[in-house]
């Protein structure tokens, strides 16, 4: 008996997973298909990306439908137009031999008459991302009155993206749902919520352990200055010239502005951020997946839901505010069983967050050395002999050219011939690495106490303990800004960023409160940020910003108040 067979599949089904070359399911398929097959029981399957959970819930839910009925039974949501269209092709490859089953994706970007048309024509199963699916229920133009079976597919990225509102809204308008079946790469707070208020004793399975990354994965961190944080990522790619990966940012600008850089030094390279419109979105990643890009560049939200084979590397330009948002960046590479290497670019204030992602993932992560100049010439050289000798010269009348050659090069020796094939290929290479810097960071006894006391501590802002105003090259400002005013923090950036003018690479850590907020910034460049913020208005708000004097205590300290706008605090 086939072994998706023995999990309860019927024979058209098993017969298109054969044809594809599925022979054994994965563990997720292998523990959720039997469940949900019963089509009555609420369903949690916490499982990272990769690990085939499209087709864990689309096989049963292929197998549930009716196919004599012409009205929406099942509805699958998920984060982005790109994993909406995903899904949709998996389902359609999986129910080829199934007559009379339809599925249609719904999502933003695209014309919404059209897909309106195609709902009319009769569809069972339809699947959506969680803006444009509202945007038919207020037109009335789909019915969930007989929705039978509610799908949320990665809901804690859904989540990270902010539409928990959204999520809320379509399960209360499925009342006649015979179940949920949620699955998650992690389990946060807000998933365990949707759990507990709207399902109904969840059967929850769970591959390796929660927030746990995936094993084939192996994660390292460089430590390198905040100015040489972009040279350390060309030293990466250039020590890795067989890689294949996606460079992760935490704002569309930045995307933007290393991508052109990159280009200009005549990278493969090309950007994915919201600014893009869906024409040009859908461009990159065609260039991508087809391997004619090397590398994407993408901000956090720009990447949600892109599903790429082959990717070698993953790389953290910057650790993201949000810790558990690195399991999710991370799960680009070693998919389906694969192995990758994801690299974190940080700087030595920064290792309390190597420690808690460690924790949180439950893997070991390895500090490594920024390569010298000399090892990545190196690597580049024997990866290009590597592609002489593997050169394919069976196709074409190279005997043809062979007496022109070998009569060309009589005087010339076989080392000399090398010589000159090396320095066309790596006479760049040899001038730009020609006595490079050494841009691993060296940290003196004092920044050393520093770190370990952040490492204990497990990062000083979360522990309300003080500290100096200057630290490691690094400048403290107040400024009379913070939530109340509207900021996030990704705003808030942002923000500063446009009004003085610089670039991301010159800050550190930025600590927001309520009412104002403290801002980490390269010595070198405080004064042009307070001379460029301090005396601007801001919602008709003088703002002030000044240099923090000496450490300070958190607002929640005991016995402290606050004094003015100053950014001090007294008895």
């Amino acid at each position: 008996m086939n072994a998706f067979e023995a999990l309860g599949l019927n024979e058209q089904l098993v017969q298109a997973v054969t044809e594809l070359g599925f022979e054994t399911p994965t563990p997720i398929q292998e523990k959720a298909i039997p469940i949900l097959l019963s089509g009555t029981m609420d369903f949690v399957g916490l499982a990272q990306t990769g690990t085939g959970k499209t087709a864990a819930f689309g096989l049963p839910l292929l197998q549930l439908i009716d196919t004599t009925q012409k009205h929406p039974q099942a509805l699958i949501v998920c984060p982005t137009r790109e994993l909406c269209l995903q899904i949709c092709n998996d389902l359609m490859t999986f129910k080829k031999h199934v007559k009379g089953l339809y599925a249609e994706p719904v999502y933003g970007g695209a014309s919404i008459m059209m897909q309106i048309k195609a709902l009319k024509k009769g569809v069972q199963i339809v699947v959506a991302t969680p803006g444009r699916l509202i945007d038919m229920i207020e037109r009335k133009a789909i019915d969930l009155e007989k929705v039978k079976y509610v799908v949320l597919d990665e809901a804690d990225e859904m989540l990270n993206m902010g539409f928990r509102d959204d999520i809320d809204f379509v399960l209360k308008n499925t009342i006649k749902r015979e179940s949920i079946w949620l699955f998650s790469a992690t389990m946060p707070a807000e998933v365990r919520a949707i759990s507990k208020n709207f399902m109904t004793n969840p059967r929850e399975v769970t591959m390796g352990k929660k927030n746990t990354a995936n094993v084939n994965i192996d994660h390292q961190y460089f430590v390198a200055a905040a100015h040489h944080r972009y040279e350390t990522l060309k030293r990466l790619i250039d020590f890795n010239p067989g890689m294949y990966g996606i460079i992760f940012t935490r704002t569309k600008a930045d995307a933007q502005d290393i991508a052109e850089k990159l280009v200009r030094e005549d990278y493969n390279i090309e950007a994915l951020h919201g600014d893009l419109t869906q024409q040009q979105r859908d461009k990159v990643m065609q260039r991508f997946r087809q391997k004619n890009l090397q590398l994407l560049i993408a901000t956090d939200v720009a990447a949600r839901g892109i599903d790429v084979d082959g990717i070698t590397h993953v790389i953290n330009f910057e650790l993201p505010d949000d810790i558990e948002v690195y399991t999710h960046r991370s799960g680009r590479t070693a998919r389906a069983g694969k192995s990758g290497i994801c690299i974190s670019i940080c700087h030595s204030r920064e290792t309390y967050k190597i420690k808690q992602i460690e924790k949180m993932v439950n893997a070991p992560f390895h500090k490594m050395d920024i390569p010298q100049g000399k090892d990545v010439c190196r690597k580049q050289f024997f990866h290009f002999m590597d592609k002489l000798m593997q050169a394919d010269t069976s196709h074409g009348d190279y005997e043809t050219y062979l007496p022109d050659l070998v009569e060309k090069f009589a005087a010339v020796s076989k080392e000399e011939v090398l010589q000159r094939v090396a320095a066309l290929e790596f006479s760049h290479f040899l001038k730009y690495y020609d006595n490079a810097e050494d841009l691993n960071t060296r940290l003196d006894s004092r920044d050393r106490r520093g770190a370990q006391d952040r490492d204990f501590a497990g990062g000083r802002r979360d522990r309300g303990n003080t500290f100096s105003n200057q630290d490691n090259g690094f400048t403290r400002l107040f400024i009379n800004l913070g939530t109340k005013d509207g900021f996030y923090k990704a705003s808030f950036l942002q923000f500063i960023l446009d009004e003085s003018n610089l670039k991301k690479e010159v800050l550190g850590k930025i600590d927001m409160r309520e009412m104002n907020s403290w801002v980490e910034v390269d010595r070198d460049f405080a004064g042009k940020m307070i001379k460029s913020i301090d005396g601007k208005k801001f919602n008709n708000r003088l703002v002030r910003m000044n240099e923090a004097d000496g450490g300070f205590k958190r607002p929640s300290d005991e016995g402290r108040k606050r004094s003015g706008n100053t950014g001090k605090w007294r008895k």
